[in-house]
């Protein structure tokens, strides 16, 4: 066994930002945290997916004496960020359930002697107390907490192992801690602080806008036309298409499979091979559509994904945001996109309603529930709606999501509501949404006749909607809670809170108008999907493809999701900047020393014979 080598002095946050992973500069808060953990200080960073939350842990890692201890709840993340890490020169390693005996041991050897920069371990083996003890006589740079929100019980994704993280703060004095997260309203974030004993710390946040991300909501119609147009706007992209159950995931992957598409399912009750092998089939090789509960994707990596698809609802905006923040990591445009019905509404509060916990927990996420319910129908500015719920403000008017490029219309909805409810009561409160619209088009159906609802006031009073009308305005009264639907009864409609006040005319109901949506044709190129400054343009393309090639190439050498190589956004600046020598490619954003001797060579050789083949231009 050879000796210990001795602990790396501090190093400077920007010469590491630098050499290891190739950027001259720090975005928005970064160098702040870094330097503020690099000093020895406790911090909280909450930053959107995509602004470099890592960064402020992996860069005060390698400046500070010791190894950096990561915790992180998936063993496939931690998988990916080792090998990004070992292919920018970092020692970096995991400890997790899936090594073996021998790998385990070696691992820990290393940590023990000093040849560990950064360790990834799960919040379940990181309290243990062996592993404790075994920190315990390693010097220890820091802390990292990641996905953090984890911690709190108001959170979308409680997981009670974080609990155990705030013994940290004990067993290791003046050890700074980082606890990170992309998503958390303000309950969610005072509960992580308390919960993990932070109170204290330097709390850095930025904006939560995704201003590269569009999005757009619409009325259920026919979901699979619907899903269909949108991937034709992503033909050739990598996608996530999130469904409520495994049968849908199912169900759906195997419709997209049929319809031409790459499509893979993963949820848990799949086996575990396969789950594993579609999940490295969607992270290793472009164009693949992943169909998944959500059981998938924290902390994914992936940074081309194009687009985040959802055919059923989430349970909150915290877990829309979360799944959304999974597209367009790179910065380049994406798209966020969700088709919903009344159907959705029921299942979720029935979900929350029969649900094993506290009625003060039940409360909060029926609350939360309703916050989602409220982004879904606003006429207003969607991304607006959404940065409000993080306690942002912004003035509307994006021009990236469909209610800025098609403003929505309202009208005033009171006489449609009333007659809804009136039909409602007339036939009992025991019937559900599509019998009511029967009674209030006067369509006699067998079962309007068998109850004799033919005969009612309200039979025929609602013939100025069509079906697809009151479909829209029953949705937004069950959003609002003016009508409720009754699980036990077979999803029966009932009065809500409001509803008295609604039928007294006290109470005015403003609905939105749904637009009419057409399919969109051709290749899809959006409008609004225009690369952003600085991003090589349409001449570009014959070169960047090469250049992409090459590192897919590079990538199953190796057997490493071709991320891990370069970035599409370092792929672009290559073909933008054209470099033909080590010195110039050393200047492209994303690459690092230890990326520059390892591909330098493979990357200029492509660029020139491009050159020399009259498919891109000179420098």
């Amino acid at each position: 066994m050879s000796a210990a080598p001795t602990l790396a002095p501090e190093r400077d946050p920007l010469e590491v930002l630098h050499s290891v992973f190739g950027h001259r500069a720090f975005r928005g808060r970064q160098e702040e945290a870094v330097r503020h953990v690099v000093g020895g200080g406790d911090a909280v960073v909450l930053f959107p997916t995509g602004a470099g939350k890592s960064m402020c842990y992996q860069v005060p890692a390698l400046c500070r004496a010791g190894t950096g201890i990561v915790v992180s709840p998936l063993i496939a993340l931690m998988r990916d960020q080792v090998e990004a890490l070992r292919q920018a020169g970092v020692a970096a390693a995991a400890l997790h359930s899936g090594l073996t005996s021998q790998e385990a041991f070696a691992t820990r050897m290393d940590l023990r002697e000093g040849r560990l920069e950064l360790l990834y371990v799960t919040p379940e083996r990181l309290a243990s107390d062996g592993f404790l003890d075994l920190l315990s006589g390693v010097p220890v740079a820091l802390f990292a907490i990641d996905e953090a929100h984890c911690v709190s019980q108001w959170g979308h994704d409680f997981r009670p192992e974080y609990l155990a993280l705030a013994v940290l703060r004990d067993r290791f004095p003046g050890v700074p801690r980082v606890a990170l997260t992309a998503t958390a309203d303000p309950q969610t974030r005072a509960d992580l602080l308390d919960r993990l004993a932070m109170n204290d710390a330097a709390v850095f946040t930025t904006s939560a806008d995704r201003p590269n991300i569009r999005y757009g909501i619409v009325p259920r119609d026919n979901p699979r036309r619907q899903l269909r147009d949108l991937l034709a706007r992503h033909r050739g992209q990598s996608g996530i298409v999130y469904c409520l159950s495994r049968r849908k995931v199912d169900d759906t992957a195997a419709w997209l499979a049929e319809e031409g598409w790459r499509a893979l399912p993963y949820h848990a009750g799949l086996d575990r091979a396969v789950r594993d092998a579609n999940q490295d089939a969607f992270l290793r090789e472009d164009g693949v559509v992943l169909v998944a509960t959500i059981a998938f994707g924290m902390g994914i990596d992936k940074p081309d994904v194009r687009f985040v698809a959802h055919l059923d609802l989430p349970s909150s905006i915290e877990a829309y945001y979360q799944e959304t923040g999974r597209a367009g990591r790179d910065g380049l445009p994406s798209e966020a996109w969700m088709a919903y019905g009344v159907g959705d509404v029921v299942q979720r509060r029935r979900m929350v309603d029969e649900r094993d916990a506290p009625e003060e927990v039940k409360r909060v996420e029926r609350a939360k529930l309703n916050a989602l319910l409220g982004l879904c129908e606003t006429a207003a500015c969607r991304r607006q709606t959404l940065l409000a719920y993080f306690g942002e403000a912004h003035p509307g008017r994006c021009g990236r999501c469909d209610t800025c490029d098609t403003p929505v219309e309202t009208w005033d909805g009171t006489v449609a509501a009333q007659k809804v409810l009136s039909a409602m009561v007339r036939t009992g409160q025991r019937y559900g949404a599509g019998h009511v619209i029967d009674v209030l088009r006067g369509v006699a159906t067998e079962k309007v006749t068998r109850a004799g609802h033919e005969r009612l006031p309200t039979f025929g009073v609602g013939q100025d909607l069509d079906e697809r009308g009151w479909q829209s305005v029953i949705r937004q009264l069950v959003a609002a809670g003016i009508l409720l639907v009754d699980h036990d009864e077979h999803g029966a409609l009932v009065a809500g809170e409001d509803a008295r006040a609604v039928l007294r005319g006290e109470r005015p109901v403003a609905l939105r108008r749904d637009p009419v949506f057409r399919a969109e044709r051709g290749s899809g190129r959006r409008r609004d999907a225009a690369r952003p400054a600085g991003i090589a343009g349409e001449g570009d393309d014959a070169l960047f493809d090469l250049l992409r090639t090459e590192r897919m190439r590079l990538a199953k050498e190796q057997g490493v999701p071709p991320y891990v190589v370069f970035h599409d956004t370092t792929l672009r600046e290559m073909a933008r900047l054209r470099p033909l020598d080590l010195d110039t490619l050393a200047a492209v954003p994303g690459v690092g020393e230890a990326k520059l001797r390892r591909y330098g060579d493979a990357f200029l050789e492509v660029i020139g014979r491009a050159i020399d083949q009259g498919l891109a231009a000179a420098p």
